[in-house]
């Protein structure tokens, strides 16, 4: 739906520019993806939320360790075993199963933690680059910036590329 604005956006853009060379209207590009790769303070925030990603791995590993101890018990003793000890380990079995399952929806499930500290954490840095986007727009006098990394820009001028000056201002802070 963004996408489908966009490029009747694009469009009405492209197919009216000699009325809005005429008012003046000035307009930018950046790449988004650039500058959120190339900013220093992602590097950082990437190094926090991947130490944060390994402890979840780590917990995760843990208990599929342990759940594959108790089924290779099980496996491996079922003869040997009496029918309430039996029905122990599958218990502590369908115990543990059910927790990894928990686990990997509470961390990886479309609304876990995973996704909830991706936000945490690149949620600053996105509102820093769109407010330095602005006040460099806003200095260097355009009426409107758009993002090459959304897709939906066809053509620009290399001299209108505002990428590096953001992510000049940006990493100079």
């Amino acid at each position: 739906m963004v996408k489908k604005l966009l490029i009747v956006l694009m469009i009405a853009l492209f197919g009216a520019t000699s009325g809005f060379a005429e008012d003046g209207l000035r307009i930018a590009h950046v790449d988004s993806k650039l500058i959120f790769d190339g900013y220093k303070g992602t590097k950082k925030a990437q190094e926090e939320y991947d130490r944060q990603v390994a402890k979840w791995e780590q917990q995760g590993n843990l208990l599929q360790k342990e759940l594959s101890a108790i089924k290779e018990k099980l496996d491996k003793q079922v003869l040997m075993l009496s029918d309430e000890k039996k029905r122990e380990l599958e218990a502590e079995y369908a115990k543990k199963d059910s927790e990894l399952k928990n686990f990997m929806d509470r961390v990886y499930g479309r609304k876990g933690e995973l996704i909830s500290e991706n936000e945490k954490i690149s949620g600053p840095i996105i509102q820093l680059i769109r407010k330095a986007v602005t006040e460099i727009a806003l200095q260097e006098g355009y009426d409107m910036v758009v993002d090459r990394a959304t897709g939906a820009v066809l053509f620009w001028k290399k001299e209108n590329d505002l990428t590096n000056k953001v992510l000049d201002y940006l990493n100079n802070r």
